[in-house]
């Protein structure tokens, strides 16, 4: 009984793993969207770019035809090449087993993300069957388209990888100069200063401290004592003297 569970455990396991691998296949081409709109943005768009298409038709396809085939492609921003007609029976394009090029000038796309085929003819049973498509521009990276299916009458058919609109990029200018000048540029800037010296500075940097006092003179030092020095009395001293004895003498 486990053994029976564990089976069909391992059988639910292995369909559910299919199934996903099967929905997250390759995308395949499909009728465009009715929302979808031709050659609205590439008439307001002044820019021009060159492409080179180049279509392989399936060995399967009849071998040749006499519809009209146009095709439109573009990027998310809304820049979109259109071409009405590619080549015409006189010169034998779309026959079985061959490769065409077509060179369509148009809107500058900065990454095309979708592509669409159509095919106007009399005939609805004469159906072309494109196998591929490759798309090479001068500053978008080649892309290939696989068909590999027939293209129904009078309908754009084929793939969209991208989702529109979106908010376009922002623009590589500004489109309103500003009202104000712009602010002068700064002074050149030398890495080496002047040869010359610079001035002195207009006060000293430290001012002058006041000269010390003179010193004072030398004091005269008094002369020796000797043998021979005589001291000398004042006069008046000796009239003194004298007057009082005189006068003791008659007291």
């Amino acid at each position: 009984m486990m053994k029976q569970v564990l089976l069909l455990l391992f059988l639910a396991y292995g369909l559910t793993l299919s199934l996903s691998e099967s929905k997250s296949g390759p995308p395949m081409p499909q009728a465009a969207d009715k929302s979808f709109t031709l050659g609205y943005i590439q008439m307001k768009n002044a820019a021009n770019c060159s492409y080179n298409v180049v279509i392989s038709t399936s060995c399967s396809s009849p071998k040749f035809t006499n519809d009209q085939i146009g095709i439109v492609f573009g990027d998310a921003y809304g820049n979109q090449v259109y071409a009405p007609k590619l080549g015409d029976p006189v010169s034998k394009t779309f026959e079985q087993c061959s490769s065409d090029t077509f060179q369509i000038d148009g809107a500058c796309a900065s990454k095309i993300c979708y592509v669409y085929l159509y095919r106007s003819g009399e005939n609805e049973n004469n159906t072309w069957k494109p196998e591929n498509l490759k798309i090479y521009g001068i500053d978008t990276k080649p892309i290939n388209f696989v068909f590999n299916t027939s293209i129904p009458n009078e309908t754009w058919f084929g793939y969209n990888l991208c989702k529109f609109p979106i908010t376009p990029p922002p623009p590589h200018f500004d489109p309103f100069p500003p009202t104000t000048s712009p602010p002068p540029p700064p002074p050149p800037f030398h890495p080496f200063p002047p040869s010359t010296p610079p001035p002195p500075p207009p006060f000293h940097p430290f001012p002058p401290s006041t000269p010390p006092p003179p010193p004072p003179p030398p004091t005269t030092t008094p002369p020796p004592h000797s043998s021979s020095y005589k001291l000398v009395t004042p006069k008046w001293i000796t009239y003194v003297v004298v007057l009082g004895f005189v006068l003791r003498f008659y007291v």
